[in-house]
């Protein structure tokens, strides 16, 4: 028998409650691993503020060398107070998310928006508005205003950023989200702000042209002002969306609404080679360290690196069907408290880890010995 296939894992906690939610999701690794004769390598790497207070460089070049020589990145968040409250920081945390994906050429972003049934009570919608509600994001994620120019006047009385992008940048990332339609509800929706901006016209050129080639799929097009309404009046319209880097940052947050809990959102980050993969909520530092933290959006990010780097639909499914059984029983962490139907009890992060990690363990179990 083969040797099974040593992959690497980079493990970048982060700040605030990043190294909390880190933990969950590399232990759940490691039982995959073992239930199915896998064999991960984890390298752990600095980012953000514990990367600065290290190295003074939010991305030290160890930690770029580390991720480019791995397989998969499995993130947990960055951010610090510190820097929100001084303006005049020169260096930030953030830099050092930016430039990973910029370094690593992570232009696709993917937000799987998806509703659990046990989970309905927990939005502030109704539910006969969210059941059934399954949408796929993709935000463009290393062009636009982020990375465009900017500057700031002398006096500091006036400033600017660009928003720019190229018809490379938006072609790659409308062929992917036509290609993933066509494995879904084969719709896609582009969001742009193309009554009003130059570089949303090119935005919409470009999101036509690449849909000529995928006639089986439904394209929509819709102003980002508009979005934000329909996403709140009738998410269950959207199957795939796609935009742009701002447009994308601001319409992923308000859709975690939907779930419930931004504790409850994956991401992958993709690029032509390695894969990154976090949750969307930030570093949360007002509850680091006091065991409160929702570990499943990390989790459920690590079952998209299974999904999307490693090919094991069967590993991924297996572990978000135990967060998923978790929640038909009740359990619920602090942010989700507000879940009338909850008739389980409130758990701590590592109370949650535990139970989700038993029953994957019942369920790797179970598929052995059938």
């Amino acid at each position: 028998m083969s040797e099974p296939q040593i992959r690497r894992i980079a493990i970048l906690a982060g700040d605030g409650i990043g190294p909390e939610v880190t933990y969950w999701g590399k232990e759940a690794l490691k039982m995959i691993a073992q239930g199915f004769n896998h064999q991960f390598v984890f390298e752990e790497a600095l980012i953000g503020h514990a990367a600065i207070e290290a190295t003074g460089d939010p991305l030290p070049e160890e930690t770029l060398t580390t991720c480019k020589g791995v397989h998969a990145i499995l993130l947990g968040a960055v951010g610090h107070p510190k820097y929100d409250n001084d303006p005049h920081a020169i260096v930030r945390p953030e830099q050092g998310l930016l430039k990973i994906r910029k370094q690593l050429g992570l232009f696709a972003n993917l937000r799987p928006i998806k509703i659990f049934d046990a989970l309905l009570g927990a939005s502030s919608l109704k539910e006969s508005i969210l059941k059934g509600t399954d949408i796929l994001f993709y935000r463009e994620l290393t062009g636009g205003i982020y990375f465009g120019t900017r500057a700031k006047s002398e006096d500091g009385l006036s400033a600017y950023d660009t928003m720019s992008y190229s018809f490379m940048e938006v072609e790659r990332i409308a062929r992917k989200a036509f290609e993933a339609a066509k494995g879904r509800r084969k719709i896609v929706h582009s969001i742009d702000k193309a009554n009003v901006l130059d570089s949303s016209r090119l935005w919409r050129a470009t999101v036509n042209k690449i849909a000529a080639e995928y006639p089986e799929v439904a394209l929509h097009h819709m102003f980002v002002d508009n979005m934000a309404m329909q996403l709140i009046r009738d998410p269950k319209q959207f199957d795939v969306v796609i935009t742009g880097n701002m447009f994308g940052d601001i319409l992923t947050d308000e859709a975690s609404q939907i779930s419930g809990s931004l504790g409850l959102l994956p991401s992958a980050s993709l690029g032509k080679l390695v894969g990154l993969y976090e949750p969307v909520h930030g570093s949360a530092p007002d509850i680091a360290g006091k065991n409160m933290a929702n570990p499943m959006a990390t989790m459920l990010s690590a079952a998209m690196l299974l999904r999307h780097s490693f090919e094991m639909e069967e590993e991924a499914k297996l572990l978000e069907d135990s967060i998923a059984q978790i929640l038909e029983e009740g359990y619920r962490t602090k942010d989700l408290a507000n879940d009338q139907t909850a008739h389980g009890m409130i758990c701590g992060t590592d109370q949650i880890g535990k139970h989700i990690l038993e029953k994957l363990e019942s369920k790797l179990f179970q598929s052995v010995v059938i």
